[in-house]
């Protein structure tokens, strides 16, 4: 399937909003690095595009305590894809990493 050819002013408007999306996110991540939104919290905001297209490995490596390594045994454990997003957890997935990161 071939790309659409866009106008240089819907590449610099798709730009712009993919730009904006990697800031909000980025913030997101912030937020639970610093302790300000626990993972719990962050599952609550489900429904929220910037939440639900945030990797649950990212996700998981931001909070205090854990890095890429400790995050991937994690996924491992509970048989969950490390390229899979928040939205696509299941509701078994969910509770299984509520129950292991509070």
């Amino acid at each position: 399937m071939a790309l659409p050819q866009l106008t240089p002013e819907a590449r610099q408007a798709a730009l712009k909003k993919a730009a904006e999306a990697r800031s909000a996110r980025a913030a997101l991540r912030a937020k639970v690095k610093s302790g300000e939104l626990s993972f719990s919290d962050v599952l609550k905001k489900a429904g929220d595009p910037v939440v639900d297209k945030i990797k649950v490995i990212t996700l998981i490596e931001s909070l205090p305590g854990y890095g890429k390594a400790k995050a991937a045994k994690l996924l491992t454990e509970l048989e969950i894809s490390d390229t899979r997003r928040v939205k696509g957890l299941g509701d078994k997935q969910k509770a299984a990493l509520l129950e292991r990161l509070g």
